[in-house]
């Protein structure tokens, strides 16, 4: 699993026009390429009435699946500058589809790479953008005499409070980077006066907003 990687965060659309010609983005996270190809076909069944509805996606750790398609725009023109788009933003696990309403007017090889790269890029902005990063999961058992000096001491540092759990002993769990485990623990211990029951649990992916 990588340590971190860029994704979008959700489903957006955006649109604009050029040259009186209208080029939808549609962009949503696809984390195989059935879902990516589901994406797809769920937008060219909405938009069948459109005068292409190119595509591409971007699925795998190591980019291994990588597809584009002009649909019918001249060949290279928009399958291929939305992948580019991709790749230059670093995203992972992505699919676009570009729906256009041709206008009368012809914008040249060059003005349609232009206009599905735009396209491409407002419709990321619309989704927004996460950076993923792996984490375990550590969990801290302690006496409830330690808890109000255990949360104020969390919120004020480079941890991320997963979330707190009221049983006999109370039990936090603490987002911590792989190579922070140790530090962490140290640290736990310290604040509790060696007080605290400290166990590493599963990993797991925690996504920041990326402006």
């Amino acid at each position: 699993m990588l340590a971190c990687y860029y994704t979008v965060k959700d489903y957006g659309e955006h649109e604009i026009v050029i040259q009186k010609s209208r080029f939808i983005a549609f962009v949503s996270r696809a984390e195989t390429e059935e879902e990516a190809i589901e994406f797809i076909q769920t937008i060219k069944k909405k938009h069948w009435n459109a005068t292409h509805n190119c595509s591409a996606y971007l699925i795998g750790e190591n980019d291994q699946i990588q597809k584009a398609n002009d649909d019918g725009e001249p060949s290279g023109t928009a399958g291929v500058p939305i992948l580019e788009v991709l790749k230059k933003r670093h995203l992972k696990d992505t699919v676009v589809v570009i729906t256009r309403y041709f206008g009368g007017i012809k914008l040249g090889a060059g003005g349609l790479i232009r206009a599905y790269s735009k396209a491409t890029s407002e419709g990321i902005v619309a989704a927004g953008v996460v950076e993923r990063k792996l984490m375990k999961v550590i969990h801290t058992k302690i006496d409830y005499t330690w808890l109000g000096k255990i949360e104020n001491e969390l919120r004020s540092s480079v941890y991320q409070l997963k979330e707190i759990h009221y049983l006999d002993l109370v039990e936090v769990e603490t987002f911590v980077e792989e190579g922070q485990i140790e530090h962490f623990s140290n640290w736990m211990t310290e604040l509790t006066n060696g007080r605290a029951e400290i166990t590493e649990g599963e990993e797991l992916y925690l996504e920041e907003e990326v402006n």
